[in-house]
């Protein structure tokens, strides 16, 4: 347990940390939680390289950055994660760039949209949330590796609840598109992968950070807002701010007691416990920690990009 809970910020986990010397990359920093991770770690010193999905869009969020934190330093790298060729530019350019990573913030994803595809063939919240960030954490391997205490933080989402992944059709080839199934088999897949990555020696970690409001929810429809409000409501679930949605990433990242620990499921600046009936809002699903069917997806990963990675 921690001093922490829900309603800490970001900024309140960071208070007393140093990240002076540190390289930190936060995707999907050009706004919501991805926008605070980075601004939060930045102010502690670290040097923050920010992922968006357009040369515009990571300038923007750039220069806001550097307005909010004078001093600090700032990179961009243009990443698009349900584009694989570009996954595989945007990693061979970092690499040329930066010798090491030490932390990695997996925040960008998308929630809840129609039924679309990747060039591969990928349930485009599956292609995006998950394999497109498995090829680019293990591309950038090597500098990850060079970290003497590497990180990476993976977001998931108690919406993992909705669904493990399903082996035989995880493409909806074959069964009916539910988006909302879409969306818990992906972030299932978050925490898997987590798994993976902490079993071949990255320290990785999944957290859920609670139900914010961000552009997240660019696809919810004011049925997906009503039903999600009422279901909130009977399961005691509390909307928070950008700023305390943050905050678990940036403990995730931080915090002196997770040094070295991987395959954990966070939420509210804390480790996460397996769920229980008298608090369904919390807690992770049973088969969360499930570590066979980690190495499941992490070969059906390699499978879809068409490469192997050991991470040795």
């Amino acid at each position: 347990m921690t001093a922490f809970n829900g309603k800490t910020t970001a900024e309140e986990v960071a208070q007393g940390k140093n990240l002076r010397g540190k390289v930190a990359l936060v995707t999907g920093a050009s706004s919501g939680l991805g926008f605070e991770t980075a601004r939060v770690l930045a102010s502690i010193g670290a040097r923050v390289i920010i992922t968006a999905r357009s040369e515009e869009k990571a300038a923007e969020a750039c220069e806001a950055l550097q307005e909010a934190v004078p001093g600090a330093e700032f990179a961009t790298l243009v990443l698009e994660l349900s584009e694989l060729d570009q996954v595989r530019s945007a990693a061979a350019e970092l690499l040329a760039r930066e010798a090491q990573i030490d932390l990695l913030i997996n925040n960008a994803g998308i929630m809840a949209c129609p039924l679309g595809r990747t060039r591969e063939g990928c349930e485009l919240q599956f292609g995006t949330n998950h394999i497109g960030h498995f090829l680019f954490t293990c591309l950038i391997a090597p500098a990850l590796k060079k970290s003497p205490s590497p990180r990476v933080v993976n977001l998931s989402s108690a919406g993992h609840k909705y669904a493990p992944v399903d082996f035989d059709d995880p493409h909806y080839n074959h069964r009916d598109y539910d988006k909302w199934n879409a969306y818990g088999q992906a972030k299932t897949a978050n925490i898997w992968f987590s798994l993976g990555l902490t079993r071949r020696g990255i320290a990785s970690n999944a957290v859920h950070p609670g139900a914010i409001m961000t552009n997240l929810g660019r696809h919810m429809t004011e049925a997906d807002f009503e039903s999600f409000g009422s279901q909130a409501h009977e399961s005691g679930f509390e909307f928070k701010s950008v700023e305390q949605g943050a905050a678990t990433s940036v403990w995730a990242a931080t915090a002196p007691e997770l040094e070295g620990k991987g395959g954990l499921y966070l939420e509210d600046c804390q480790i996460g416990e397996p769920v229980n009936e008298s608090t369904p809002a919390s807690g992770y699903a049973d088969y969360a920690l499930d570590e066979q069917a980690a190495e499941r997806l992490w070969s059906l990963s390699e499978e879809i990009v068409g490469e192997r990675f050991t991470l040795a």
